[in-house]
């Protein structure tokens, strides 16, 4: 039987938890200004220089540089933000993973072909790794 946490424990889960719903609450019209804009500068790209159209091999990157870019940062934000609320050094290193998978997402925009590839497989595979080894250690630490 799980143990229930104390009602200070609740109170920080719940503080940390509302830090991480104003974040996605401004993160929302930031991505769809960030859609906008990238949807603009691409329309006019098209329809004021025909003899130069972009390629549609990098038509991903148009938005999706930013957009990882971005979530790279906020992840930054919510992992200092998660030293107040929490010593456990199994969640810090479980959010510091997805930082690391999310990097190599995005450092997959800037190659192309099967090292493009490879680094998407790799950051899925260390997620997945990631998650994986907290989700075996929570179990182990937790009373029965």
């Amino acid at each position: 039987m799980k143990s229930l946490p104390s009602d200070e424990s609740k109170s920080r889960i719940e503080r940390f938890v509302s830090r991480k719903k104003i974040i996605a609450i401004v993160l929302v019209p930031i991505f769809f200004i960030m859609a906008v804009v990238t949807l603009f500068n691409w329309a006019s790209d098209i329809s004021f220089t025909s003899n130069n159209l972009p390629s549609f091999e990098t038509i991903n990157n148009l938005f999706f540089d930013e957009f990882f870019t971005v979530l790279i940062l906020v992840d930054v934000v919510l992992l200092l933000i998660s030293f107040f609320y929490t010593n456990k050094f199994h969640k810090i290193i479980r959010n510091s993973g997805f930082i690391v998978s999310t990097i190599l997402i995005r450092m997959s925009f800037g190659v192309s072909g099967i090292v493009s590839t490879i680094l998407i497989v790799a950051a899925v595979l260390f997620g997945l790794s990631i998650i994986m080894i907290h989700n075996k250690y929570e179990k182990n630490i937790l009373p029965k």
